[in-house]
């Protein structure tokens, strides 16, 4: 993996901050953020702040790309993955304030007539459960079977979630446990471009990044932005092309950058006139609890600290981006990344809390240590997992170490702590393998988010 100590700080502001001021913001922003490119985490990284008096700062560093030196600035875009949600969520919000739909419509009432949505004791689906990942509807669907792992959402088709939708069996009602969902978000997208009679695309141009003036935040992407992506990388380092999304583009579609997502959190902040208020208002409202989670979940938004932070995160093959703010402080905080690397999450969330005048801990942490396995150690572990009827986990070897696919995602290498336990590097997770009398491997079992899941090996 190629690392690089170069580091870049570039501003831009609204309202001018005293030298003083400027360079404790610089120091508090490098504290964090420059650990993450000098310790290999991530190639090039973008920290945005928004202040209470809506002046905004952009601080680059590292590398746009392994062969070009440059630090990405606030015009460098990046894959957003799952944050793309909350502007999904906040286009069904904008359709509620119009009377287009109401957050208790069920899904049915806005699908074609030969789709068989599922129920639970006569309980429907409704809009509200996609946006709150209360559903019931599994994390991907049991049909996606992507023809090129490397853009898995690419040939995703409406006939594919139609017929996924028409077969599957509910397991409990809608609406009564949180299980983030990205087939659900994925869902409601498309469903508000049958009822807007417009492609996602257009919807999110038409009704949010038009009106508050954001120019670099869409699915589809010019060839002039194109040139302005910044090269993905997955968690080992390597270069990773993007990936295109389809009908399931609400959930993780959207290309954007900090100068764009700084607008776009000084709306949330009502720091911006806009049609939208009430309507960004209307996500914030905590609806229900996040199992696992801290805090509770709004429509999109998820929401912690007693509503003091406000914040969504996401991730593709090459990318991860966090967005978060504090309504209270009236402070905002973007973090891009073009590695698809976990730590990003802990640089926003600390950096938010700091300028909020909280302590919070340090991110940079002593590499965690691994052990070295033997070939025979590693193929005894290779398999498919099913932790439930529609997600499974496939661990492969790859040369001297192991990858694991989730369904939907991209692989994310294995790092050893013992012969038999795992963690990733890109998300807060742990795996153990679990061996049975004989000595053979039968279990996965998944840590993460406070919920142990169990995985029955299928071969």
């Amino acid at each position: 993996m190629l690392v690089t100590r170069a580091l870049a700080l570039l501003f831009a502001a609204l309202l001018p901050l005293t030298a003083r001021a400027e360079d404790e913001l610089a120091a508090r922003v490098a504290a964090l953020a420059k650990p993450a490119v000098d310790g290999s985490d991530v190639i090039g990284l973008v920290v945005g702040v928004v202040d209470g008096k809506g002046a905004t700062r952009v601080f680059g560093f590292g590398r746009t790309a392994l062969a070009d030196p440059r630090a990405p600035d606030g015009k460098t875009l990046f894959e957003i993955g799952s944050a793309s949600k909350v502007f999904t969520s906040l286009l069904l919000a904008d359709f509620v304030e119009r009377k287009l739909v109401a957050l208790d419509d069920p899904i049915r009432k806005y699908l074609p007539a030969g789709v068989q949505v599922p129920t639970h004791d006569g309980r429907e689906i409704t809009l509200a459960h996609l946006a709150t990942h209360s559903s019931g509807l599994p994390r991907m669907p049991a049909n996606f079977a992507p023809k090129d792992p490397k853009n898995p959402y690419l040939d995703y088709t409406p006939e594919q979630l139609y017929a996924f939708l028409s077969s599957y069996k509910l397991a409990r009602d809608p609406g009564a446990v949180y299980e983030y969902s990205n087939l659900g978000a994925g869902l409601l997208g498309h469903i508000l471009t049958l009822v807007g009679k417009q492609s996602y695309d257009a919807l999110l141009r038409d009704r949010i990044t038009g009106p508050l003036g954001m120019k670099s935040t869409k699915v589809t992407l010019s060839t002039d932005e194109r040139a302005r992506l910044a090269e993905g990388h997955d968690d080992a380092g390597r270069a990773v092309g993007p990936w295109d999304f389809a009908v399931l583009a609400g959930a993780g579609g959207i290309r954007s950058n900090a100068e764009d997502l700084l607008i776009f959190l000084r709306a949330q902040l009502a720091q911006l006139r806009s049609p939208l208020s009430a309507a960004i208002a209307l996500t914030h409202v905590p609806r229900h609890d996040t199992e696992g989670v801290p805090g509770a979940i709004g429509l999109g938004w998820h929401v912690r600290d007693v509503g003091r932070t406000i914040w969504h995160n996401g991730q593709t093959a090459g990318f991860h981006s966090y967005l978060a703010f504090d309504p209270q402080k009236q402070l905002g905080v973007v973090v891009l990344a073009n590695s698809a690397a976990g730590v990003v999450d802990g640089i926003g969330y600390r950096l938010l809390r700091r300028l909020a005048g909280e302590p919070a801990p340090p991110t940079a942490d002593p590499a965690r240590p691994t052990v070295t396995l033997a070939p025979a150690q590693l193929d005894a572990l290779v398999g498919v997992y099913e932790l439930s009827p529609s997600f499974a986990i496939e661990v492969k070897r790859v040369e001297d170490h192991l990858t694991g696919q989730a369904t939907g995602q991209p692989a994310f290498r294995l790092f050893p702590s013992s012969e038999s336990h795992f963690f990733l590097r890109v998300v807060a997770a742990e795996i153990d393998f679990v061996k049975d009398a004989s000595g053979a491997i039968v279990e996965l079992v998944l840590h993460q988010n406070g919920h142990d899941q169990h995985g029955k090996r299928r071969r």
